[in-house]
């Protein structure tokens, strides 16, 4: 679920950071630049792997900042299609059940993909799995911050542009959802899937 990426850029420094280690200040940039956030196509970036190269600096007429090509890679997550995770769930709606790996909580497994048959219980906004074991039915609930192992079945990424001004006060809630800039969706309908508890000394 992890990989390195290769990246390439020019990278500024200020004339008030000549006095720290260019390696340093740039590997300080670069986190602060990338960390958590969501590159279209790549993934979401964790952090700073290594430096491959830096070329000699060059000073601009009219800009004190030194200006530094550098190569790098990050650390980027990015599961693969079909591969098994394990998360928790963060809630559950009517629509399906959402699950956080911590650091990254946009994973959905929608209600086609949960197990059959399940129902919705409104009251505890849970989803709930009746199982059948030689024709006694079992209950088996998917409770909030239970582990659950999933596989991943489709990926989605979506260009997000910084909204300001007017335009911030106009932006609905439902738009804001529907504009999350990386999202899996998930499967537990499969034997060994679902809840860890369910499988436990199987």
């Amino acid at each position: 679920m992890f990989k390195l990426t290769s990246f390439r850029d020019v990278i500024r420094t200020p004339p008030a950071l000549f006095d720290v280690d260019l390696k340093t200040s740039i590997s300080n940039y670069l986190n602060e630049k990338l960390s958590n956030k969501v590159v279209k196509n790549i993934g979401l970036c964790v952090a700073l792997f290594d430096i491959e190269s830096m070329d000699d600096s060059f000073i601009f007429p009219g800009d004190g900042g030194a200006h530094t090509k550098v190569e790098f890679r990050f650390v980027v997550f990015r599961p693969f299609i079909e591969e098994v995770i394990i998360g928790k769930i963060k809630n559950c709606t009517k629509e399906g059940v959402h699950v956080s790996v911590g650091f990254f909580d946009d994973i959905f497994i929608p209600e086609s993909c949960l197990q059959h048959p399940s129902r919705f219980d409104e009251s505890e906004q849970v989803w709930i799995w009746e199982y059948d074991s030689n024709d006694e039915k079992h209950d088996l609930f998917m409770d909030q911050g239970e582990a659950v192992r999933f596989r991943v079945t489709g990926e989605s990424f979506i260009e997000t542009s910084p909204i300001t001004g007017n335009d911030a006060d106009k932006k609905s809630a439902e738009q804001t959802s529907a504009e999350i800039p990386y999202s899996i969706t998930a499967t537990i309908n499969e034997p060994g899937l679902g809840l860890l508890s369910w499988w436990e000394g199987s």
